[in-house]
């Protein structure tokens, strides 16, 4: 019985320790208990995904900042059976020639000779933060000899070095924010890339279902950008498994 009161006044307490938290401090506690992680999954040996190889580059979105480390890419590997080579930093951009920069990863972090199904990028929110040239569209002729040290250059430099060295699809996917005018820039460039390079883009900027469903239950992000493992699980990870069997023509 003693032990019984004990439990019951430890779980008060915490409650109550809870409770005084500040709001984003129980979005991260709430979305991340261990009930939301990848490790809960049950694998599906039938999934349309199970086995294919995807390649998953990008920063904090694509880590899991506000999750552990857990992204969507556990999930669809935990889940979908789908075996990821996954290249993601907090914080880092598309422009640059740090060893950090999304490009200098590209050519360091994924093997030359692999076989990938398809290559998944992160449009970074990092780059206008950073101060990072926004840059221009090359003409539809070049297709290589970009600058790496713009945006632009560094999204047609990922463009042109998957298509020679993998010849895999490649999804550009975009980041829920908070209004951002440089960011919505950026978008706009990738959709005008897209006339160049023929490649996917899955838009999760402009995406009302799951900003209603973020209104809905808050402890699915820390913050305006970063899921919890709970909205991983529920929002992300659903839209990337659909995205997914779209451009590999998959039976669902």
């Amino acid at each position: 019985m003693k032990k019984i009161v004990l439990k019951m006044a430890m779980l008060g307490g915490a409650v109550v320790l809870y409770n005084k938290l500040p709001n984003g401090v129980k979005s991260v506690v709430a979305g991340n208990l261990p009930v939301y992680s990848p490790s809960k999954e049950t694998m599906n040996v039938h999934s349309s995904l199970y086995g294919k190889r995807v390649a998953f580059l990008g920063s904090s979105i694509t880590y899991g900042a506000g999750s552990m480390g857990k992204s969507f890419v556990e999930y669809l590997q935990a889940r979908d059976g789908v075996i990821p080579t996954k290249s993601a930093i907090s914080g880092t951009t598309l422009a640059g020639l740090e060893p950090k920069a999304y490009t200098s990863r590209l050519r360091t972090d994924f093997d030359q000779h692999a076989s990938y199904d398809v290559f998944v990028c992160q449009l970074s929110t990092n780059d206008d933060r950073d101060h990072k040239k926004l840059g221009e569209i090359t003409p539809y002729t070049q297709k290589g000899q970009f600058d790496r040290n713009t945006t632009i250059g560094a999204i047609e430099d990922t463009l042109s070095y998957v298509r020679t060295n993998f010849g895999c699809p490649i999804i550009f996917y975009t980041c829920l924010r908070k209004t951002d005018e440089a960011y919505s820039e950026l978008i706009k460039q990738l959709y005008a890339l897209q006339a160049k390079w023929h490649f996917y883009i899955l838009d999760l900027w402009d995406n009302s279902v799951m900003k209603e469903s973020i209104k809905n239950n808050p402890s699915m992000m820390v913050d305006d950008a970063h899921p919890t493992q709970f909205g991983y699980k529920q929002l992300w990870t659903p839209v990337f498994e659909k995205e997914l069997q779209d451009v590999l023509n998959l039976d669902k």
